[in-house]
């Protein structure tokens, strides 16, 4: 019986070592965001599913600051605006030019790798849209 009740405290100060005084675990209550917040994050999921995704990044090269870029569907031609998102990549320009081969072409075609310059860094997965 000794030995039980010896146990037994030795359990319940290690509960209270454990625990922090003065904290009880309460559940965390749902906060109510502006209208306004909400709609400018709807909207904005909404212009991306507008977007048409037209490849994938599969190379980088940061001397020269160009993507090795997978056209998937579609094309991509000198002067379409792009949109690239990946996991730490999400920004938008211009197509100024695009290499096949180191020559210089027009439009990258389906199932082709191109060459494109970047204004910044992306990743291999990072997906290319057209806007």
């Amino acid at each position: 019986m000794v030995i039980k009740r010896r146990v037994k405290a030795k359990a319940r100060r290690k509960l209270i070592k454990k625990s922090k005084p003065g904290k009880t675990a309460r559940p965390k209550k749902a906060v109510k965001r502006p209208a306004s917040k909400l709609a400018k994050k709807q909207t904005k999921k909404a212009v991306e599913l507008n977007f048409e995704k037209v490849g994938e990044v599969t190379h980088y090269f940061p001397h020269v600051k160009a993507a090795a870029v997978m056209v998937l569907k579609g094309g991509i031609s000198v002067g379409d605006r792009i949109y690239i998102k990946g996991h730490t990549t999400d920004f938008k320009e211009k197509v100024n030019s695009i290499q096949l081969d180191l020559v210089s072409i027009q439009a990258g075609k389906k199932g082709q790798e191109i060459g494109l310059l970047v204004k910044s860094r992306v990743r291999i997965g990072d997906s290319v849209y057209r806007i």
